[in-house]
């Protein structure tokens, strides 16, 4: 793991996916000075429970969720593709349109989804998450860093970039763990913050909770302690 990081980038197919997956660790990082920017593939349109609210409203409302959900941790940019939730596919679109961030955030370390299905649990295996994975993971090498890749995007003025490391979030074994007990109570207050997708969630803390020890304890952490897991890959 890379220790002077500046800047990170999550790139995340839906609003909630992030703080699902990582917000108490952006929520160290940004306590630490780390930038940390937010790319959201989709707005979400296909989430939701309540067939009172009109679907054209659902994207709106998924966007400030998330801008919400990102304050609570530090962060305050965050940006949409608004590519079709449910349909998002690893095409070369996908891949320059990831690489054209960034280009623009420049940052050190990026985060992703697994590219690869969970054979234990299918929620982290959304179609979605695999093909935005992939797509980043193609966005980070080789496309950022080859300055004759997509030139368009240099003809826009995004110069190349090499990303140093990546972290797949949901990984399988061999994670690397973050304690993120101190700041739980903000990972907590982020996933609130999408109140259109969690309003059937009976226990969130304690689904949080069980997810979260599994990980520390698997990890070899103190009783009591809870952590999100992570893959890293040198990228540079």
């Amino acid at each position: 793991m890379i220790e002077d990081v500046a800047r990170a980038l999550m790139v995340m197919a839906h609003p909630d996916d992030v703080d699902f997956s990582a917000a108490g660790t952006v929520a160290t990082w940004t306590d630490a000075g780390i930038e940390v920017t937010y790319l959201i593939v989709t707005d979400g349109d296909a989430g939701g429970f309540d067939d009172d609210v009109p679907r054209e409203e659902i994207a709106p409302l998924r966007r400030a969720e998330q801008r919400a959900a990102a304050k609570c941790v530090g962060v305050t940019d965050v940006r949409f593709l608004g590519y079709p939730d449910g349909r998002v596919e690893a095409t070369l679109d996908l891949r320059r349109d990831i690489a054209r961030v960034i280009r623009q955030v420049r940052p050190d370390r990026v985060v992703v989804p697994s590219p690869e299905r969970n054979y234990q649990r299918l929620a982290p295996s959304h179609p979605d998450h695999r093909a935005v994975g992939s797509a980043a993971l193609d966005a980070v090498y080789p496309d950022a860093r080859n300055p004759y890749a997509f030139p368009e995007l240099r003809a826009e003025g995004h110069e190349a970039w090499t990303v140093r490391e990546v972290w797949i979030s949901a990984a399988g074994s061999g994670e690397h763990l973050v304690d993120i007990t101190e700041v739980f109570d903000r990972k907590v207050a982020a996933l609130r913050a999408h109140a259109s997708q969690i309003s059937e969630t009976a226990d969130l803390e304690g689904m949080l909770r069980g997810f979260l020890s599994a990980n520390a304890e698997r990890g070899g952490l103190a009783e009591g302690r809870l952590a999100e897991a992570f893959q890293i890959i040198p990228a540079a």
